[in-house]
């Protein structure tokens, strides 16, 4: 039916062009060359708009792509039509016409589509379920936000909020800016809305001042899905803003040729594996397509929920999961010769500051330092090719025993890496992850559902903070890329002060700072108003990755034999201040608060 529509409006145009030519009086002798160039003509352009492919497109989804391709079939036509008629040796005929069809076909093949189209819109529109939204962005970014939702029956776009003053009372698919995004709430009462769907880049001021705006509006803030989004549903659509969105960083762009080289196919082992680093690095692990993944962490609870994880999304993976201790080094001795891993990624460490800060630093010491030495010896023992050890900005100039046993481990590893050549040694330092366990995001949630206050050590306290996907993926760049011994540095971004992260957080439940009020406790032993990233007597040195630098610095390596004997020797319970006055003389930018 199609085909036959369009043919009979070419037929319409042929017509229209030869009035057009003779004044809307065609002579005679005009008239039969008319009818006799009909098949050809027919011919030809059903020729042309099948090489185009246009009867593959759904007219009621019809946009530019698609009339772009009209266009070419319709070009196809005309030539193809016009070479026969000039084959055929048709005396007298207008050459006029020929250029003039085309150009009618293609006005009338458009129009019919676009109103096609018009009649599916409005039908649908008419129906009036659609749940009245205004869009936040700049007309660019409303434009793609238009064409995500188009025939969507949930929700109907009537205004646009933008950042730029000069596209107030502009309009883009019939949907007006009403005014800027600071006076969201004006515009949503204007539109009679309750909902608003943020079309800025994530981590845009616009995102954040949207959300501050909102506050006490009561107004359903909502996106566009993410990536991975699109690919979990087939009509995926807004969803609510979440913090990751107002903190958002640009994608991480990643080797994947290098990375799937490194890891398909191969035996992984991940330490850890069952914390929020450790198993977001089993997810990205697995889809490099790795032969084995060696999972092994403390907990049970951990690697059970892991192992039902990883056999639900990736069920053909030979998965191992191992309820092992990092502290036990034939456990571990035993995991790695068994299996054999190319790869040791070593996540298990413990990092809570107040916790090791007090009554249990000696077990500190025992995880993060001798548990990492244990690990890295182990990896070069079994020949693993490389081996990433995940660290802290907490290791940089510590003030307390956490960061401080982390800064020793670091050192261990460039130890061990001296005696093992074959292994590639790396680690990675980064800052606080979005979400983890122990962080501000899951205890400042659970303060807010049960009413506040929200506790917050100090006003003008700020973090590093990032998504764990994106740590994730950084550590695997940055093992990829390392040689022995060095240390990598992550792009944190800008610091967040924590006491805004705790606004956002209210705001993104609903609730204002009246409802959920938030309280300065002091700072807590060893914890600083700020985190570095790189001490004070050290350098970097940039990557062909925009986001990973190594740092360097002139730090002697510590005894390994004397590290190993001291911990071991210091018994069950020894005094904290013994354990820092050591500390110290192994790490002389440790200074405790």
């Amino acid at each position: 039916m199609l085909v036959a529509v369009d043919l009979a409006l070419v037929l319409v145009a042929g017509w229209v062009a030869f009035w057009l030519r003779f004044n809307f009086d065609i002579p005679g002798e005009f008239d039969r060359l008319a009818r006799h160039s009909i098949p050809w003509t027919l011919a030809g352009y059903a020729t042309g708009l099948s090489l185009a492919r246009v009867y593959r497109q759904v007219w009621s989804y019809i946009g530019l792509p698609e009339l772009r391709q009209l266009a070419v079939g319709i070009l196809l036509g005309g030539l193809l039509s016009a070479a026969a008629i000039l084959m055929l040796r048709m005396q007298n005929f207008p050459r006029s016409v020929l250029l003039l069809q085309p150009l009618i076909a293609l006005v009338l093949l458009g129009a019919a589509r676009a109103g096609w189209r018009t009649f599916i819109e409005r039908r649908t529109l008419g129906r009036g379920i659609g749940r009245r939204l205004v869009i936040v962005g700049s007309l660019q970014d409303a434009a793609d936000a238009l064409r995500a939702l188009k025939g969507s029956h949930q929700w109907e776009p009537v205004a646009i909020a933008s950042p730029v003053a000069s596209e107030v009372g502009r309009s883009i698919q019939n949907v007006r800016v009403l005014g800027q995004s600071e006076s969201l709430i004006d515009v949503c009462e204007m539109a009679q809305a309750d909902a608003a769907l943020v079309a800025s880049p994530p981590g845009s001021p616009e995102r954040h001042e949207a959300l501050m705006n909102a506050a006490g509006a009561r107004l359903t803030l909502l996106t566009m899905p993410r990536p991975n989004e699109w690919l979990k549903t087939d009509s995926p659509g807004p969803r609510k803003i979440e913090l990751e969105d107002l903190l958002g960083r640009s994608p991480v762009q990643l080797d994947t040729a290098q990375l799937a080289d490194l890891f398909s196919g191969q035996t992984v082992m991940v330490t850890g594996a069952g914390g929020s680093i450790g198993s977001e690095l089993c997810r990205q692990v697995a889809r490099f397509g790795v032969g084995r993944l060696v999972c092994v962490d403390v907990s049970e609870y951990a690697v059970y929920r892991l192992e039902q994880e990883m056999r639900d999304s990736h069920p053909q993976m030979h998965g191992l999961y191992y309820t092992a201790n990092v502290r036990e080094l034939d456990r571990l001795r035993a995991i790695a010769d068994k299996h054999k891993p190319t790869v040791i990624l070593h996540a298990a460490a413990y990092k809570h500051v107040p916790l090791m800060e007090e009554l249990n630093e000696i077990e500190a010491l025992r995880t993060n330092v001798i548990g990492t030495l244990n690990a890295a010896r182990v990896a070069g023992e079994c020949g693993a090719r490389r081996f990433v050890m995940i660290s802290t900005d907490k290791a940089v100039n510590p003030t307390n025993v956490m960061g401080a046993s982390k800064r020793l481990a670091e050192l261990m590893v460039q130890a061990v890496a001296a005696q093992f050549d074959r292994t590639q040694y790396v680690s990675v330092r980064f800052g606080n992850v979005l979400g983890s366990s122990g962080s501000v995001v899951p205890l400042f949630t659970s303060q807010i559902a049960r009413g506040g206050p929200v506790t917050v050590t100090h006003p003008d306290i700020v973090r590093y903070f990032m998504t764990i996907p994106e740590a994730a993926q950084l550590v695997l760049q940055a093992g990829l890329m390392g040689s022995s011994g060095q240390i990598f540095v992550l792009d944190m971004g800008e610091p967040v002060k924590i006491v805004e992260l705790a606004r956002m957080l209210i705001r993104l439940s609903g609730r204002t700072e009246q409802e959920v009020p938030i309280a300065y406790t002091g700072l807590r032993p060893g914890e600083k108003l700020y985190e570095e990233l790189l001490a004070d007597d050290e350098t970097t040195e940039p990557t062909p990755h925009p986001k990973l630098r190594v740092a360097k610095n002139s730090t002697s390596l510590p005894d390994v034999a004397g590290v190993t004997q001291w911990i071991n020797e210091a018994g069950p319970f020894p005094a904290g201040g013994a354990v820092r006055d050591w500390l110290r003389s192994q790490v002389p930018e440790y200074t405790p608060r």
